[in-house]
């Protein structure tokens, strides 16, 4: 009897890419960046990670100004600690080689209910849009404080999510009880595949993050061994959002995690199907990030089996600055938000969604070819 062979599959992320000009150009100012999550508006598709070195209650309150969402880690500093200027300076000072040691030491102390109702109403005060995140394992008992606190949109969020879980819980985690009981959008992650992608939409969810182990501060990959590439992972994520779509009429976005450095890269998500962005170390690079200078995984402080580390981004510029320029740098680091205007314009969207239907072409060279002066 013949056996099945496993076939390796080709893979690739941002670098292996190349977005095809269109047939059709229009001017940037006339592309509309605007994402929906279920009744929620965004003006820029930029969500700022759920990490403690970027979304403090005061970066949160500056990228809703500017149109975007940062998400508050309930499973971090800020809902274990009421003062948290000393820890995040110790954490800057320690030395590298011991960091890791110190972290699994701060975050041993417990999560109190008090504080993950207090700093969801100090978000709510600031008049902002107020987005947490927590793991699945804190997601039940937690429920109910994050609903009369009055928070307006949940990211249930780990490593790996998948629908179908096997624990040693009676009753696992059901996402659409979840959502009858909040009646608020809920997003999960992380995923990379069609499949999970598909099966977690049928639990009513509103957006999934695509992404596992791409992250700056994330060693996932390394640990583990396990991860796609993020355009592959979003290419198959958002097929599976548009057949659900084919199939109930319900459109649920897909939001790219993690491994975005450049407008290039935005830019390469959105045209691989995503709906918007979520940012990490780019953001903890401003001054408004609370992380001194420094980012770190969000599974760095694990207490057996880290997965991240402490990575020395340094203080480079303004939120408003990375997000809209104006941009005295040449590597696309700078103004993300009118970098994609601008691509969008040249592949002739007008919104996210026309941005999807933009070619993309493998092109293992596109960094390199005719960059000859560059890279002396």
């Amino acid at each position: 009897m013949e056996k099945n062979v496993r076939k390796l599959k080709n893979a690739y992320g941002f670098d292996d890419v190349s977005i095809k000009p269109g047939e059709i150009t229009i001017n940037p100012e006339l592309s509309d960046t605007s994402v929906k999550i279920l009744n929620m508006s965004l003006k820029i598709p930029f969500l700022a990670s759920a990490m403690d070195a970027i979304s403090s209650t005061t970066f949160i309150k500056e990228l809703d100004k500017l149109g975007g969402l940062a998400v508050l880690n309930l499973d971090g500093i800020y809902c274990r600690y009421e003062n948290t200027e000393e820890i995040f300076e110790d954490i800057s000072k320690e030395k590298k080689e011991k960091v890791t040691e110190l972290m699994q030491k701060i975050y041993s102390q417990p999560i109190k209910n008090s504080l993950i109702e207090k700093r969801i109403m100090e978000i709510k005060k600031t008049g902002s849009k107020c987005a947490v995140s927590i793991v699945p394992a804190n997601t039940k008992k937690t429920l109910g404080i994050i609903k009369d606190a009055g928070a307006d949109i949940l990211i249930v969020q780990s490593t790996v999510t998948t629908a179908k879980h096997y624990s040693n819980s009676p009753v696992g985690l059901i996402f659409s009880e979840i959502k009858k009981n909040l009646k608020m959008p809920i997003i999960v992650g992380n995923t990379v595949s069609y499949k999970v992608t598909k099966e977690l939409m049928k639990e009513n969810v509103d957006g999934i993050l695509v992404g596992v182990g791409p992250g700056a501060a994330c060693t996932s990959r390394e640990v583990l061994g396990i991860g796609v590439p993020q355009v592959t992972a979003t290419l198959d994520c958002s097929l599976a959002r548009d057949n659900y779509f084919d199939e109930t009429g319900r459109y649920v976005p897909i939001i790219t995690d993690g491994g975005i450095r450049t407008g290039g890269d935005v830019c390469k998500a959105i045209a691989s199907g995503a709906d918007a962005v979520m940012i990490g170390t780019p953001f903890a690079q401003t001054l408004e990030a609370p992380g001194l200078g420094y980012n770190w995984g969000m599974a760095t402080p694990h207490d057996s089996l880290p997965r991240g580390t402490r990575i020395n981004v340094g203080r480079k510029t303004k939120l408003k600055t990375l997000l809209f320029g104006p941009s005295s740098s040449t590597d696309g680091t700078l103004n993300l938000v009118g970098a994609l205007k601008v691509s969008m314009g040249m592949v002739g969207a007008k919104n996210i969604k026309e941005m999807h239907n933009s070619e993309l072409v493998l092109a293992p060279s596109i960094k390199t070819e005719g960059k000859i002066f560059q890279q002396q």
